[in-house]
């Protein structure tokens, strides 16, 4: 009897181990392919989840998932072809001298190119569908000044093509083709997009037989700006393969949707290192809408120039932690001026938002329609205000040149504002007026290593005196990069010159 329940025992432990044993076995079941549908509303399309919830239990189910993202997004890139017509004028050893009468009939010497020929410049680019009536999202630097455009399809087929609007602020444009049933893509959320994620670039790099080559990669970073690209920057960096003629295609996420627009690198030898960057697909889509809607783009303006808060300004500023953005010139009769925005505040939030720097404000200041009031956090002697500022439209080049002039800060190394006696106080100086204060500098600059500091009063440049700020603009605003520099500045009350090329 006790034998026959230890063989009953030994069984018992057999049926246990191998339940447990087998509880860890994973059987997979056969799945049904499932791609990515999109569907067409309102120049709009939208992905169904697909491959984001498939699951991944082998190398060639991670295969497959590339595979089926490829297939979905490849039909909605085009290439995109541009021609522009040029004259080139052909000099003949004779015209060196002139004809001996053309004196004598006072024929000009310069005949507008009559022994000149005509020559038709080629370019190619990518494009990526947004509607399925034609509409194309590509960059503006790809159609830019082109006389014939016209697109090949994922069908093969050749279509032309004309511009619908561009918006060069971000090097951006959407051009339309005579053609129905294309197949949009769906347009991701960029902001949502980590540092990581996998992405696929699909263009056509190089040569029209390349056409929608596909490359992978991740997000290496997101929010680069000061690249140099376009005035409104907030590029995804990837290190997906992205080469000439990539410009204006997918950066396309695991869901097969849209998170970039392909528009350029960063390159010791002109060819792929690792560095390419897309603008992000919410703020293409913004300008889309905008373009095809207005045929432009439309932006807020606040009408300051502002520049980032470093630990030295910081300490110059008594605000501890460092943290927002410094207001330096307020546009006279601006919407900043009129809601009482004053130079050296800081802006620490916008309708609630904190702000970390002034990539983020300017971005975010743009994209908000005119007209509408946001609520500005400033810090201003230690004490934090609450301003409501109505936004006016973006003036246009001549009328907004103050603001604009304030990127030649990043060629000069250091940065002004128009004497003021708030400023005066607070660096403790004895005029108030008259002067250009040096409000930042960067170390590494040229002025910097000539002996300018911040806090110098700026008092003439290239000989000629200035006491406002629009006086300072309007003559280093006419510097170029290896020019020669002259000031002369003010310092505890002695005048001294510093003279260094920039």
């Amino acid at each position: 009897m006790k034998r026959k329940y230890t063989y009953l025992f030994l069984v018992l432990a057999g049926v246990l181990v191998g339940a447990l044993a087998f509880s860890h076995i994973d059987v997979a079941v056969p799945v049904a392919e499932k791609k990515i549908a999109v569907t067409s509303f309102s120049n709009d399309a939208v992905a169904s989840p697909g491959v984001e919830h498939q699951p991944i239990r082998s190398l060639k189910d991670l295969n497959e998932a590339f595979v089926q993202l490829a297939e979905s997004a490849t039909p909605s890139v085009v290439t995109i072809f541009t021609e522009k017509t040029v004259n080139r004028k052909t000099i003949s050893p004779f015209d060196l001298f002139g004809s001996p009468f053309d004196d004598f009939f006072n024929v000009p010497r310069d005949r507008g190119g009559q022994n000149g020929s005509k020559e038709v410049l080629r370019g190619l680019g990518s494009g990526v569908v947004v509607s399925a009536d034609g509409y194309i999202l590509t960059n503006n630097h790809v159609v830019d000044n082109a006389d014939v455009i016209y697109i090949r399809t994922y069908e093969n087929n050749k279509v032309a093509a004309k511009v619908v609007g561009k918006d060069p602020k971000t090097d951006l444009a959407v051009i339309k083709a005579d053609v129905k049933g294309l197949k949009p893509i769906a347009i991701g959320d960029s902001d949502a997009l980590r540092v990581g994620e996998w992405v696929i670039a699909i263009g056509s790099p190089l040569g029209e037989n390349l056409a929608r080559t596909v490359t992978q990669g991740i997000v290496s970073a997101k929010g680069r700006a000061n690249v140099g690209l376009a005035d409104y920057e907030d590029f995804i960096q990837t290190d997906a393969a992205i080469n000439p003629g990539n410009s204006g295609g997918p950066l396309v996420n695991i869901n097969g949707e849209l998170v970039g627009i392909n528009t350029a690198i960063a390159s010791r030898t002109g060819g792929f290192e690792g560095i390419g960057f897309a603008v992000p697909s919410n703020m293409a889509k913004k300008v889309m809408q905008s373009l095809i809607s207005n045929g432009k783009v439309t932006r807020g303006w606040l009408g300051v120039t502002i520049q980032d808060v470093d630990e030295n300004i910081a300490k110059g500023l008594q605000l501890d932690p460092p943290e927002g953005v410094l207001v330096g010139t307020v546009v006279d009769d601006g919407p900043a001026a009129s809601a009482g925005v004053k130079t050296g505040d800081v802006i620490i939030a916008i309708d609630g938002k904190k702000v970390t720097d002034t990539i983020e404000l300017r971005n975010g200041i743009a994209e908000t329609p005119p007209g509408t009031t946001v609520k500005l956090r400033v810090w201003r002697n230690g004490q934090v205000k609450l301003l409501s500022v109505r936004l006016s439209e973006l003036p246009g080049k001549e009328e907004v040149a103050v603001e604009e002039k304030a990127e030649i800060t990043d060629l000069l190394g250091f940065s002004v504002s128009e004497l003021t006696s708030e400023l005066a106080s607070r660096y403790r100086l004895s005029r108030d007026k008259g002067a250009v204060l040096v409000t930042g500098i960067d170390p590494s600059s040229k002025a910097y290593r000539a002996g300018l500091r911040q806090g110098d009063l700026i008092l003439s440049v290239n000989k000629k005196n200035v006491s406002t700020y629009k006086e300072f603009l309007a003559v280093a605003g006419s510097v170029k990069k290896g020019d020669l520099l002259f000031l002369l500045i003010e310092r505890q009350g002695s005048k001294v010159y510093f003279a260094f090329n920039i």
